[in-house]
């Protein structure tokens, strides 16, 4: 008896012409009863209403999605790339589809900008590229130059600041970082830039070959590192609580995304908004501590440009027999090499756990060597 009053249901005996006896172990067990076809009918049903919500609920999430992109066209960002390389052309072809882009780099690129559909100011005039209102900076540099770029534009940025500061403005542009290493360019930006400018870390974990067709599934990993002057807790990824958005500064204290702050609310908007392009563009949104990320990283992104470098230096080359084996090694040295050593050297000297991943890789020679040598001495005996 499973319920009492009127509704109770009580198990029915077993048809004992649908079950068969099965010893197990000496003992007598009931096997269970073949489905019957009303059984079928009940569960082909159950099947059907369930695609038919999986159905509406599909829809229901496009409606939302349509809506959501319509949103971020109607209230563009206009957004500054600095160094219109190769990364920063590539990213910021993306961008125009979403806003205004303004780009600045050491070479004149103003042919590629034009084309492209975004502006381009010389990097030799700061002032007038801080002039165009960016509502969001993008350094798009290299590891090993990205302390120098920011440094040279820091009388250019505070004086940004002041200007709006006298129109009525209490917030400077948020900076955005596309570094390798995270923990580097987080310090730097929170010991370089002035309180008023909010702070993102990101890394887009893709680059133009990769991403070439689409960004769909590629991994985008972030950290919101400051906003409205508070400096966040990045390894504190627990982001709701009672149903709201929350989250926690550095010094430990709760802060909700809905705080009674004008400039609060007006800087959490902006950075979702930048969020938002590239969760529209198809990248799978990861939030990550800048401490997690490069603890992850040395032990894939700089092993695998380690072992890539390694290999490269041997001067491997194709033979008449490769297996896929030695073809997908071929592919790791080509594909490792093609990038700069400056970028190298920058995940090396920036990730403060690179010096212990090239130490266990160490160790790990040594110890297959020494098992090599062992077992060569004991075939000698």
């Amino acid at each position: 008896l499973l319920a009492s009053g009127s509704n109770a249901f009580v198990a029915p005996k077993p048809n004992m012409k649908n079950v068969s006896d099965c010893k197990i172990g000496g003992d007598t067990e009931l096997a269970m009863a073949p489905i019957s076809e009303g059984d079928d009918l009940a569960a082909a049903g159950k099947l059907k209403e369930l695609k038919k919500k999986e159905a509406e609920l599909s829809r229901m999430l496009a409606a939302v999605r349509r809506e959501k992109l319509s949103t971020l066209r109607s209230r563009p960002l206009t957004i500054g790339v600095v160094g219109f390389g190769r990364f920063g052309q590539f990213i910021a072809r993306s961008f125009q589809k979403y806003g205004r882009v303004v780009v600045t780099s050491r070479s004149d690129y103003t042919e590629i900008a034009t084309g492209m559909g975004v502006k381009y100011v010389p990097l030799a005039d700061p002032a007038e590229f801080f002039a165009e209102g960016l509502d969001v900076v993008v350094l798009a540099v290299s590891i090993v130059s990205f302390e120098p770029t920011l440094k040279n534009l820091l009388p250019f940025i505070e004086a940004d600041v002041k200007q709006k500061a006298e129109n009525g403005i209490a917030r400077g542009p948020l900076f955005v970082d596309v570094l390798s290493v995270k923990e580097h360019a987080r310090q730097i930006m929170l010991d370089s830039l002035p309180a008023e400018c909010d702070i993102l870390c990101t890394h887009p974990m893709f680059g133009p070959d990769s991403g070439k067709d689409s960004w769909k599934g590629l991994n985008f990993v972030y950290e919101k590192t400051r906003i409205n002057q508070v400096i966040l807790d990045g390894s504190d990824l627990d982001t709701t609580i009672h149903g709201q958005e929350r989250f926690k500064d550095a010094e430990g204290k709760q802060h909700s995304v809905h705080e009674d702050s004008e400039s609060h609310v007006e800087g959490m908007d902006r950075m979702e908004r930048f969020l938002s392009i590239w969760e529209e563009e198809g990248c799978r949104m990861v939030p990550m501590s800048c401490k997690d990320h490069d603890a992850y990283a040395a032990n894939s992104q700089f092993i695998t440009h380690l072992m890539g470098r390694i290999l490269g230096a041997q001067g491997l080359s194709p033979t008449p027999i490769d297996t896929k084996g030695f073809e997908n090694v071929l592919n790791l040295v080509g594909t490792t090499t093609a990038d700069s050593f400056d970028l190298f050297y920058g995940l090396y000297k920036y990730n403060n756990n690179a010096v212990e991943t090239i130490a266990k890789l160490q160790t790990a020679m040594d110890d297959v060597v020494s098992n090599l040598k062992r077992m060569d001495k004991e075939d000698t005996k």
